[in-house]
């Protein structure tokens, strides 16, 4: 016997509260979904689609680190062979090199939070501003990948193409 069952033994209701309460469905407002949409509220949608999917061409697949763990970690990444140590104490670390998966994504990027105290010479497809501008400010430099020097060329082109359609309007 079940604890639930062995604990509701000699009760007259079996936690339904009054005996007037278990006659038909009325008590629990209705059967299955009935008043979905008079008493009975969910905090989600439950039919129908929402939103869109943006196309595959267009999306890209983003990898990123903080500039923090990429600092706290140099020291390590060194010693794995995975950062070079610089002869004026810094390091030169490949973003693409310690992200998890990052040869196989399409962009990695660089993000800005934390302190950065070592200098470091990071090379990676995207920068955020605040990550160059802790990283430039420890005395390092952020430098952009090949595929980041495209990546911003295109998006550059892009921006100018818009630029153009909004002044022929």
């Amino acid at each position: 016997m079940t604890s639930k069952k062995r604990r509701q033994r000699g009760s007259r209701t079996h936690s339904g509260g009054s005996h007037k309460n278990r006659r038909g469905a009325g008590h629990r407002g209705g059967r299955g979904r009935a008043g979905r949409s008079k008493h009975e509220f969910h905090n989600y949608e439950p039919k129908g689609k929402h939103g869109f999917k943006r196309p595959q061409g267009i999306r890209e697949d983003v990898a990123e680190i903080d500039v923090q763990k990429l600092d706290e970690d140099a020291i390590l990444y060194a010693a794995e062979g995975q950062a070079e140590e610089l002869d004026d104490g810094g390091y030169r670390l490949d973003a693409r090199d310690i992200v998890e998966d990052g040869h196989e994504v399409d962009v990695v990027k660089v993000l800005g939070s934390g302190q950065v105290r070592n200098q470091l010479e990071v090379t990676a497809d995207a920068f955020s501003a605040a990550a160059q501008e802790k990283l430039e400010e420890a005395g390092g430099d952020a430098v952009l990948s090949e595929r980041g020097k495209q990546r911003a060329e295109e998006q550059a082109a892009d921006a100018e193409d818009d630029e153009d359609e909004q002044n022929e309007d």
